[in-house]
């Protein structure tokens, strides 16, 4: 039996220079809130694709689209005020 193997190097080693910055990492820690929300609200419009429409769902839609609203202000509030630089 003959075995079958690529004539490339493997693609997953990344020279450190592609690696994230500190100043990167923190801006991901920054609006990691925002993310959070945003995959909630991601979370729950998945969860309603295949059920009817109710009062509870909506009710969860609603409060998960206000949550990304409150964190993308105080994202907004926080750059603008020089926390986050």
């Amino acid at each position: 039996m003959k075995h079958i193997v690529t004539a490339q190097n493997a693609v997953t080693a990344l020279p450190s220079s592609l690696e994230p910055t500190g100043a990167e990492l923190d801006a991901i820690e920054r609006e990691f809130p925002l993310i959070d929300a945003e995959l909630e609200l991601l979370d729950v419009q998945i969860a309603l694709l295949d059920r009817p429409a109710s009062a509870l769902g909506m009710r969860r839609l609603r409060r998960a689209a206000n949550k990304v609203l409150v964190e993308r202000a105080a994202l907004a509030n926080r750059s603008a005020s020089g926390e986050a630089a």
